[in-house]
């Protein structure tokens, strides 16, 4: 060491250990982070996955039973300010009867906090979530083309916007200046959403991006300014720079990934599981996925 400080050696910067997720056919659908680097993963059995800082493994945290009623695993979103964890549970896919409900859980203890049925009519699935500055949390809508939102207060998440641009609404989430972002995993969109002072929904853009997007599906927003993107059936993970004028700035930081269903950012790196989608649907459904990892990528600086 004082050898090589000797030289003008600068010490490099600790690469965190890849994460393997403890269990089978798990298929990862959303991460969030705390401040301290902890992880939360939903997975498709309903058990949300936590990996404490520079683990190498994600444990089961919270797992389904009768108590907390939770099913398939969609959005997960630490709120660090309540001490809660959101988490969208929405039926199993194919299986009938049943609602879905937004949960939040203590990140103390993962004991479950409170359940919130979703206030609408005709199919219905949870997507992901965003908090915004006030406390009220936005949640996407995605078979009916929906934003919810709950009030603070509330005791179940009501429709607060519906548009056709809406159709496939995936990621969600606030900028750090206060927009509010999502985008559409069918339609390949990212839209701007105005609200207006009343906290009414006012319009929503769709965004020109400096290319074709394959499948955005995790939303998350960067302290500086710009967000962090993933796209599943592109395998990659973007960091997005939105200018003032002209198309959004898509900067790809990892590729080759085997469906990227979500992103989160920790200690300017971004963390992603590999969704492998393909093992749940389509030819290759019912063959063995193999092991479950999340994966880190440095996010570079913004120029």
């Amino acid at each position: 060491m004082l050898a090589a400080c000797a030289h003008g050696a600068e010490a490099q910067p600790t690469i965190p250990p890849d994460i393997v997720m403890q269990g089978e056919r798990l298929f990862p659908e959303s991460i969030t982070s705390a401040a301290d680097g902890t992880l939360y993963i939903g997975s498709n059995p309903g058990i949300v996955f936590r990996a404490a800082p520079g683990s190498a493994t994600a444990t089961p945290w919270i797992v389904p039973d009768e108590a907390n009623g939770l099913a398939t695993v969609f959005g997960v979103l630490a709120d660090e300010p309540r001490g809660l964890l959101w988490v969208c549970s929405n039926p199993a896919m194919g299986t009938p009867g049943g609602a879905p409900q937004i949960k939040t859980f203590r990140l103390s203890d993962g004991a479950l906090a409170a359940t919130y049925p979703l206030n609408v009519e005709g199919p219905a699935m949870c997507n992901d979530m965003t908090v915004a500055a006030n406390g009220e949390v936005y949640a996407t809508e995605t078979l009916g083309g929906r934003i919810l939102k709950l009030a603070n207060g509330g005791a179940a998440f009501e429709s607060w916007a519906v548009d056709p641009e809406f159709a496939s609404i995936d990621g969600i989430s606030f900028s750090s200046d206060g927009t509010l972002y999502a985008n559409a995993i069918q339609r390949n969109t990212l839209l701007r959403i105005g609200i207006e002072d009343n906290g009414l929904f006012d319009n929503v853009e769709v965004m020109q991006t400096s290319r074709p997007l394959q499948g955005p599906d995790g939303l998350r927003a960067l302290a500086d300014g710009r967000m962090l993107q993933s796209e599943g059936n592109g395998g990659v993970i973007t960091v997005l720079t939105i200018p003032e004028t002209g198309p959004v700035i898509f900067q790809t930081i990892a590729s080759g990934i085997d469906y990227a269903s979500s992103v989160t950012a920790v200690n300017g790196r971004a963390f992603y599981p590999e969704g492998k989608l393909r093992f749940l649907f389509g030819p290759a459904a019912g063959e063995d996925p193999g092991p479950f990892v999340i994966r880190s990528v440095a996010i570079p600086e913004a120029e």
